[in-house]
């Protein structure tokens, strides 16, 4: 399972229910993906006793890590005998986060971001089977139902469950999306469920040189008008 989301958002509280679901009908091992700083890995071990890891992008664009390690996260997950291994991703670039075929991949986004914040994530979104709003208990009716109607705008028939996630309430859906899912698909035919973002240039090697004239391979000037992402 890849569990995705804006910084903050509360991916790692709904991971905590996620675990306690399973309690001891299957073994979860986790692994989170950051950039320089993650301590939920301790977190978590220290709470639930399972098998935990974390990986630093360091100067590597943190998804594009993700997509790099995930297959032998896997190798590793099933090494510690474990059943469901849950990959928490830094959740930076809101475009190429590693939601795999033949596995459950679930975004996590907070009421508190703003009812249009679904619209500036859409493949996020758009690519994972639930989205997880968080900290609904401290919004209006009207602004779940406008941030609701926002999500809809990207995925017309995504699944949406509401929760203030430390509580936990609301997360029945998921715990039957969890009880349905099969098993990953581990083999040389599971790939990324969408194409990510081109990000093939001389700044992704390093060059400090500001404006597009200084650079080649993809570049953007401010004349630019259509830069949408548009993934496939």
């Amino acid at each position: 399972m890849v569990v995705a989301g804006p910084p903050s958002a509360g991916k790692t509280a709904v991971i905590k229910n996620m675990i306690r679901h399973l309690g001891g009908r299957a073994k979860a091992a986790y692994l989170k993906i950051d950039v320089v700083a993650a301590f939920e890995d301790e977190e978590l071990r220290a709470e639930f006793g399972i098998p935990t890891k974390k990986v630093y992008s360091g100067d590597l664009c943190p998804d594009h890590m993700g997509i790099m390690v995930v297959r032998d996260a896997i190798d590793w997950a099933e090494g510690e005998g474990a059943d469901v291994l849950i990959l928490e991703s830094a959740g930076l670039c809101l475009r190429c986060t590693p939601y795999i075929t033949g596995s459950l991949g679930i975004c996590v986004v907070s009421a508190l971001s703003g009812t249009r914040a679904p619209l500036k994530m859409a493949p996020m979104i758009a690519l994972s089977d639930a989205c997880i709003v968080t900290k609904t208990d401290l919004i209006s009716q009207a602004e779940k139902e406008v941030f609701r109607e926002s999500i809809r705008r990207v995925s017309p028939e995504m699944d949406i469950v509401e929760t203030n996630a430390v509580q936990g309430t609301g997360l029945r859906h998921l715990y039957r999306l969890m009880d349905s899912a099969g098993a990953a698909e581990d083999s040389p035919a599971a790939e990324l469920r969408g194409s990510p973002p081109l990000g093939v240039c001389t700044v992704c090697i390093g060059k400090k040189d500001i404006g597009w004239q200084s650079h080649f391979g993809v570049i953007r000037r401010i004349e630019d008008a259509d830069n949408v992402y548009r993934g496939e």
